[in-house]
């Protein structure tokens, strides 16, 4: 048995994967694959309009937002964001606490003016900035509410006087939050929703259409809106493997029984690393990530020895992000507790076997 702890595309629930295989084979007994049918049947039309369904009874979308499923991933929505919000020559406002966030901040200097109101960058992106304060004449503000490279997170949402825009990749479904804060909220799937190669999209309509720049067509919200998310051809396998998991979430309980549930794993692995002596976290203990755990070995001579210890027990993907080394668990909501047990152990062993 592997126990998969990547960052992404990150593990799926097993019982998704078995209705996602057989659906490849024959869905809905159509004598067709899911890969083969139109976008345009009945059969879709159904997946998708459950989908959104989904998204909005789990996250408890309120009125006066539109749910989007897109292509491009988070990235495209870098771009997509200022094209869309943000008024030639205008200013937007961001939080720098990573890589992602910077990325988006380059992208938005296509536009107009990205004014970072706080960064972390100068500690390598070991805590969330939180003494700052947002323009009240910016057409928006810019967070990235988990960091996959640095396992920091933002635990709460300040309020902020202009839209919040936020990029949620990383920890989507897996905790609660309340919507209506935000203005526009994309993930890319491949965390905590389904597979790599659909976006979702949560926007507040009333944001948009405010600025009189022409935008074509396949970067236009309102545009992809009308369209119903089939403007044009929409990864139609992406999004009926995210309805599964949906599906699955909801029978679980929803985001309230799985934020208990990710709560609990993160302690858990949380505490070994404080505990063991062969181990240390990186990230500010109080802006620690639920959903990717960070932490290196005391003694760089113990990295290749621990990863192939964990190699060796079917523990897989802990090797951190290349750009800081260490290690890194990504335990998304569909990652088990035994899964946890199973790294705790190893380390424990490591460190039996090291003193």
């Amino acid at each position: 048995m592997k126990h998969n702890f990547g960052a992404g595309p990150g593990i799926l629930p097993h019982e998704v994967l078995k209705q996602a295989s057989q659906a490849v084979v024959d869905f809905n007994g159509s004598g067709l694959s899911i890969l083969e049918i139109s976008h345009r049947s009945a059969d879709f039309e159904a997946v998708l309009a459950e989908a959104v369904k989904l998204v909005k009874e789990l996250l408890e979308v309120p009125e006066g937002y539109s749910v989007l499923f897109l292509q491009g991933g988070a990235s495209t929505q870098f771009a997509m964001v200022p094209y869309n919000l943000l008024p030639d020559g205008g200013k937007a406002a961001y939080l720098e606490s990573g890589v992602w966030a910077n990325k988006a901040i380059k992208e938005a200097k296509y536009f107009g003016t990205p004014e970072i109101v706080a960064t972390s960058k100068e500690s390598n992106f070991t805590y969330i900035p939180k003494d700052y304060t947002v323009p009240a004449d910016a057409a928006y503000f810019h967070i990235t509410s988990n960091n996959t490279i640095y396992g920091t997170q933002l635990h709460e949402f300040k309020p902020s006087p202009v839209p919040m825009i936020a990029d949620m990749s990383s920890d989507i479904f897996s905790r609660k939050f309340n919507v209506a804060d935000f203005g526009l909220i994309y993930a890319g799937a491949q965390k905590n929703m389904g597979p790599a190669g659909v976006t979702l999209i949560i926007v507040k309509d009333e944001i948009l259409g405010k600025i009189d720049r022409k935008i074509p067509s396949m970067f236009n919200y309102q545009t992809l809106i009308g369209g119903g998310s089939m403007y044009n051809t929409p990864p139609v396998f992406a999004i009926y493997v995210s309805m599964l998991t949906m599906n699955w979430l909801k029978a679980k309980g929803g985001v309230a029984a799985i934020e208990e549930e990710n709560n609990a794993k993160a302690a858990m692995l949380y505490r070994e690393i404080d505990r063991n002596p062969l181990f240390k976290g990186v990230a500010a203990t109080e802006d620690r990530s639920k959903m990717n755990v960070c932490f290196v070995v005391n003694n760089p001579d113990h990295e290749k020895p621990f990863l192939k210890l964990c190699d060796d027990k079917g523990i897989v993907g802990v090797k951190g992000h290349r750009s800081v080394g260490g290690f890194r668990a990504s335990i998304y909501n569909a990652l088990p507790s035994t899964s946890i047990h199973v790294l705790i152990d190893a380390m424990q062993e490591f460190a039996e076997k090291n003193k």
